[in-house]
């Protein structure tokens, strides 16, 4: 029997598209509010902020990336102390992590995402963004040092403050990717520690409020397939194959890729 190695570690699950976050609602004040934590990470062009989420909607356009590369690079440098600009750029140091194979390059990028991720957290401690995207980075980070290695040196705790933290701010976050994340964690842990029920639960969870996430039946079926049932994989597997894309077009395409190795394991499986 084949099986493959998908993805990462505590791996995101749809790094979509989506250029903000979730927004607090706060009452109306009688007098202007002091200035909180966040005052001084407000970007200072929206038109920045414009253009790293037009060019980001396009990241798996070769020639869009190199300009991203850029965009990400001179942004940091200019205002690396805004909440906005740093989020955004863990958000695409994480989308480059979560394509690289397993090596140098995975691991640099998902170091540079869980710490800008860090970094933006520090400035919004009540924002999604910054908690989700650390985590993420921190699991692709894992993947490419090794998990025995990870849970030696105590990384499980601090992915699992992260995301715990992103789930209890927006569940549904980037149509909820983190409880896909959860559920890739549950999946990729060494036994005893696996839960391949659990890993289920929190995919069906998130597939409840955002079925087009393609991501979430990819890897909702590479659970079921380890579980033994490889005739439902091959039904979940055929919603991500057959979905659309429009939710976010370069997630989208990811998805049916990896979904095509997954469909090949399960064809395996079935002979």
């Amino acid at each position: 029997m084949r099986r493959i190695h998908i993805a990462s570690l505590w791996l995101v699950a749809a790094v979509g598209a989506a250029s903000a976050g979730a927004q607090t609602e706060s009452k109306p004040a009688e007098r202007p509010p002091e200035p909180g934590p966040g005052a001084n990470s407000k970007p200072r062009s929206s038109e920045l902020l414009a253009k790293l989420d037009q060019l980001f909607d396009r990241r798996d356009d070769p020639s869009i990336a190199k300009e991203l590369d850029q965009a990400i690079a001179e942004a940091i440098r200019a205002h690396g102390e805004e909440f906005d600009v740093l989020w955004r750029a863990a958000r695409y140091k994480q989308w480059q992590a979560d394509g690289a194979p397993d090596g140098d390059a995975k691991k640099q990028l998902g170091k540079e995402a869980w710490e800008l991720g860090d970094r933006a957290t520090r400035l919004e401690p009540e924002r999604v963004e910054g908690y989700y995207f650390a985590a993420v980075g921190m699991g692709n980070y894992s993947q490419a040092v090794g998990i025995l290695k990870a849970l030696g040196e105590g990384l499980e705790s601090q992915f699992n403050a992260r995301l715990d933290r992103a789930i209890k701010l927006d569940t549904y976050f980037l149509r909820g990717a983190p409880l896909v994340a959860k559920g890739r964690y549950y999946y990729e842990l060494p036994w005893p520690k696996r839960s391949l029920g659990k890993s289920a639960d929190f995919y069906l969870q998130a597939i409840g409020r955002h079925p087009e996430n393609l991501r979430s039946y990819v890897f909702l079926a590479e659970t079921q397939l380890k579980d033994g049932n490889p005739q439902l994989a091959k039904q979940t597997i055929a919603k991500a194959l057959n979905g659309g894309i429009d939710y976010d077009p370069p997630e989208g395409r990811r998805s049916q890729q990896l979904a095509r190795k997954v469909q090949a394991s399960i064809e395996e499986d079935l002979k």
